[in-house]
């Protein structure tokens, strides 16, 4: 059996006096999309920033692509693409500036910048606008752009958090598809989201962290045979929300 591509043994992070993270155990295998959700200050984006090196002290041991995280830091972030919830892009630039120096950043031909670049934004419908500045771009515009740019250098592991916010539906339907072929090419996706029904559809396996700790671990088909339900009830029920139609109920009940 293969090596992990992920490897993640006994992850803690403390912030001061609050534990974040209690001890994550995870091995993810290339080609795995990995849906990992968790309420609001549960620890994914802890986990998230971790994994990209954003945060550097942490006690525990991560392998990423047979590298200690700790020991490798440049070279492993040759391999990741990061799409974070919400960034801040040069809108001074047009979508192919930024693009090029987010290519040079990660040591890439010219050549193949510009193939890529032109290819990828084409395909979003950003052909029109890829020499236009991007500070009269809307959300979804540059949603896209920032899409490509944590994908443009072919990383192994691709890091998606909430990447679908502000697209369109055909956009939507085509990141979807984007995923499914990726991991098809062997890449593993990290997917990190509020939007349960599309968690589902694209993960293979899904990780459910609360209050540090990892509280379910498999397809979407094994949570549903442990818990029931769909994943919105299984998410509900497995981080002490179960009663959602009782607190629906009493919010209205609020007009009274």
């Amino acid at each position: 059996m293969s090596e992990p591509i992920i490897s993640i043994k006994n992850l803690r992070k403390n912030y001061g006096e609050k534990q974040v993270l209690k001890g994550i155990d995870l091995q993810i295998n290339a080609g795995q999309v990995i849906g990992y959700i968790g309420p609001n200050g549960a620890g994914k984006s802890t986990t998230v920033k971790i994994l990209i090196g954003l945060i550097p002290d942490f006690e525990g041991e991560i392998i990423i692509g047979g590298q200690r995280l700790h020991d490798n830091l440049l070279d492993i972030k040759r391999v990741i693409g990061y799409v974070p919830e919400n960034a801040e892009l040069y809108e001074v630039l047009t979508p192919m500036e930024y693009l090029e120096f987010v290519g040079k950043l990660q040591g890439m031909e010219q050549e193949q910048i510009n193939h890529r670049s032109q290819a990828m934004l084409s395909q979003f419908g950003l052909k029109d606008v890829m020499n236009q500045r991007m500070d009269t771009f809307s959300k979804g515009m540059r949603q896209k752009v920032l899409l490509i740019s944590g994908m443009i250098h072919n990383p192994q592991i691709i890091i998606l958090d909430e990447p679908l916010s502000g697209l369109d539906a055909n956009a939507v339907i085509l990141v979807k598809e984007i995923i499914s072929r990726l991991a098809q090419e062997g890449k593993t996706i990290f997917y990190c989201s509020h939007m349960m029904d599309v968690v589902e559809k694209v993960s293979d396996r899904i990780i459910l962290i609360n209050d540090g700790e990892i509280v379910a671990d498999g397809s979407f088909t094994e949570l549903q045979n442990n818990s029931g339900g769909t994943l919105e009830q299984i998410f509900a029920k497995l981080t002490g929300k179960g009663n959602i139609g009782d607190a629906a109920g009493a919010f209205i009940n609020a007009f009274d």
